[in-house]
């Protein structure tokens, strides 16, 4: 309660219509696949009547040579963290499983120990029962707004060694891309899709532009899995290097905002119905994104003098006297004032609503970034605060534990890249060839503390 005389005021989670929240991982490739080979034929042609035929096929064939070049030196380099991870995670279901194993009796005479039978009454064989490991699957939820230019292309790189990880070990998963550009219907259309949900008062406003494109998912082959990662990996060298890069992307798939709040509010109808269909007794959730986003306004019916009927309108939140309420679960949560302070209230939610998954945070961070990001979590009198400088300046990572997520993970964008090969110029002296060895381990121990901990949320 508050003691300024203002009512309380309850919000709740909206019920979103996931078949127009999605796009579909067959049409947003398809929406890709064209516009690229929409490019070739016009750029081919282009070239043909201005440079001549022979020309034209040198251009057309170099137009994605590079990127594909760097998708393949990177799937190379990238084994040995995917096979980390398997390791890992099968070191760690086997010492689970072989923790709860239990011991019992087959009903079959074990003669070895007939001769006991005076002083000994279990007389039977014994056969150790180890229960089936837990199914597990993962959701990623990537950030897909302006602000990831520059760092989608190494952020992608640590997504799709967890993809390849996946798909070894045999665990479903589906990544989605949130984003305010899919559902334009054209940039000189003004007109908006149609709500994902009836709009009532005192729901949290999901605007109508807001959707999540499945990037990828397990249910499709090897073979097509591994086109749509070229898809996606082609897109973010594009928007890296959007001035130099010969081909573009396709408007639909344009970077956007930020609405990370509203891929949480679809979470709801998301995991139960990832978790159903596959089976799964142990779900994570990752999100992978480099900033915050705005608060979510809410639904609030108005009676307008020129209106026959209340209008629906919305209005922001005031973090004082505005509560989140869960009727199922039978708890509010209190609103803040910062903007990661929203993000985790939706997140306690969730966290209370499935107990059985595990939201791990990934945040993709610049050098001048990270002390204001670890400043919204410690203070700079806290104790934590240091230890975490010291990760951060040694390992270019660092683990937040006390936010909304179970684990929130800040990483340098810089060393997303994973780029740990050992190369030293022929001629190069032994202190050279020192120096770059001590520092492919640096980025390696980097890459093995990262990933362990991330597999120890997940086994």
């Amino acid at each position: 309660m508050n003691d300024k005389g203002t009512e309380n005021v309850y919000i709740e989670i909206p019920k979103l219509n996931l078949e127009s929240v999605i796009g579909k991982n067959s049409e947003v490739h398809q929406v890709i696949d064209d516009s690229f080979k929409e490019q070739k034929h016009r750029i081919y042609n282009f070239n043909k009547e201005n440079y001549g035929k022979d020309a034209a096929e040198v251009l057309d064939r170099e137009l994605f040579e590079e990127a594909d070049a760097s998708f393949k030196k990177f799937k190379a380099s990238a084994q040995k963290e995917v096979n980390y991870l398997v390791k890992e995670f099968e070191c760690r279901k086997a010492a689970d499983s072989y923790a709860r194993a239990s011991t019992a009796r087959t009903g079959v005479l074990d003669t070895a120990r007939l001769h006991t039978y005076k002083f000994n009454e279990d007389l039977f064989k014994k056969v150790s029962v180890i229960p089936d490991g837990k199914n597990h699957g993962l959701i990623f939820v990537l950030d897909w707004s302006g602000s990831m230019q520059n760092v989608l292309a190494d952020t992608c790189k640590q997504l799709f060694n967890l993809i390849w990880f996946c798909k070894k070990v045999n665990i479903p998963f589906e990544v989605y891309a949130f984003t305010n550009e899919w559902l334009r219907p054209g940039y000189n259309d003004a007109t908006l899709p149609e709500p994902h949900y009836e709009r009532k008062s005192g729901l949290v406003c999901v605007e109508s532009d807001f959707s999540l494109m499945n990037l990828f998912t397990s249910k499709v082959n090897s073979k097509e899995l591994e086109h749509q990662l070229l898809n996606i990996w082609r897109l973010a060298v594009c928007f890296d290097n959007s001035y130099h890069c010969k081909y573009s992307y396709p408007n639909r798939l344009c970077l956007s905002g930020t609405p990370l709040n509203e891929s949480l509010v679809a979470l709801h109808q998301i995991l139960p119905q990832f978790q159903k269909q596959n089976k799964l007794q142990k779900v994570q959730c990752v999100i992978l994104t480099d900033g915050e986003a705005n608060h979510l306004p809410y639904h609030l019916e108005v009676k307008r003098a020129w209106d026959k009927d209340p209008y629906i309108g919305c209005r922001g939140i005031n973090p004082n006297t505005t509560f989140l309420r869960d009727r199922k679960l039978g708890t509010t949560y209190k609103f803040d004032y910062g903007y990661h302070h929203y993000t985790d209230t939706l997140l306690h939610n969730l966290k209370d609503k499935f107990p059985t998954v595990n939201f791990i945070g990934i945040r993709v961070l610049s050098g001048r970034d990270a002390n204001r990001f670890i400043g919204l979590y410690h203070s700079t009198a806290d104790k934590q605060f240091d230890k975490i400088q010291t990760d951060w300046k040694k390992a270019k990572s660092f683990t937040i534990t006390n936010s909304g997520y179970d684990a929130y993970f800040g990483l340098s964008s810089s060393a997303l890249s994973q780029e740990a090969e050992f190369e030293v110029a022929d001629d190069a002296s032994k202190a050279q060839i020192k120096t770059a060895f001590v520092k492919s381990l640096k980025s390696k121990k980097m890459n093995k503390k990262v990933l362990g901990e991330f597999i120890e949320l997940v086994a």
